[in-house]
């Protein structure tokens, strides 16, 4: 058993009962909800169906980071139990806690001298975020010290790709990153956006495709085009989706059938609360390991 902890938060969009089984410790991030403050607790306070259904109903969403202050008292817990830990952030490219968790272990180490504290910018998101804590996890069973696996996450993590598809544009339009002059047309000519997230963790419009099949199909073309090994791909893939099961699963059934070595099935969790708040219903993400993001 490692002397240390191995420590996410919220937004990398795991179950808790994956949380527990891979022995990774998490954080939860704030969101509120028409004037009412909930944690991102993996849907345990507020379930995702519920949320999403609010949204579609036009509820008003807000997010906040975690921060310094829940940082320090996350972090001595673990230390008052001698503990060192490794914690992974969400991206330092759409979020600001990463320099909070920074400042926080600073802090920490003031008070705790002997203790080791490793923050790493995951420069991922959602259940991208939640397979690179997933293969950390087995690098840290295979018997990795806190300060090597640290430095093994920093060297990989731009091999975890994330591919992301939106069939509703309508928070897109609430959160300012689309004019609603866009929406009608993109709903006129049900235009989908292609997105993925480049080597500084943001996330990047690559495409805009005609009909929900056809980016359905282009998210696996882009799998295919950029896994490890090609279709002799043999790693995990997760996905994550914001209330469209049924296209989450024919994702999942076209990359099955694409990659027949792939390790287990395909892993379809919830977008939870806080990047849920800013992509709304309709969203599908898909990651998989490849070779390093470039751009």
């Amino acid at each position: 058993m490692a002397d240390y902890v191995l420590s996410g938060c919220s937004a990398a969009d795991l179950s808790r009962e994956h949380f527990e089984r891979i022995c990774v410790r998490y954080i939860c991030f704030h969101y509120m909800m028409d004037g009412v403050s909930y944690p991102d607790d993996l849907g345990q306070t507020l379930p995702a169906d519920e949320f999403y259904a609010r949204m579609a109903r036009g509820a008003m969403t807000k997010t906040s980071q975690i921060n310094i202050s829940e940082y320090v008292d996350y972090f001595s817990a673990f230390c008052e139990q001698g503990l060192d830990i490794v914690h992974v952030t969400l991206s330092s490219g759409i979020s600001g806690t990463y320099n909070s968790a920074c400042n926080a272990a600073a802090i920490v180490r003031e008070n705790y001298p002997n203790r080791e504290i490793f923050v790493v910018d995951s420069l991922g998101a959602s259940s991208g975020y939640g397979l690179l804590l997933d293969t950390a996890a087995a690098m840290r069973d295979r018997g990795l010290s806190a300060r090597e696996l640290a430095r093994w996450i920093t060297e990989n993590r731009l091999k975890l790709h994330h591919w992301f598809f939106s069939t509703d544009l309508t928070s897109y339009v609430r959160g300012g990153r689309i004019s609603k002059t866009a929406a009608f047309f993109g709903g006129v000519f049900e235009i989908c956006p292609l997105l993925n997230m480049d080597y500084l963790g943001r996330l990047i419009p690559r495409k805009k495709i005609r009909t929900k099949k056809n980016v359905i199909r282009e998210i696996v073309r882009a799998m295919v085009e950029n896994a490890d090994n090609g279709t002799d791909y043999d790693g995990k893939c997760f996905i994550s989706m914001s209330a469209c099961r049924e296209d989450a699963e024919e994702v999942a059934r076209l990359v099955e059938e694409a990659f027949p070595k792939l390790n287990g099935k395909v892993l379809i969790n919830n977008i939870g609360g806080l990047i849920g708040a800013h992509t709304g219903p309709g969203t599908v993400a898909l990651f998989f390991w490849g070779g390093e993001r470039m751009d």
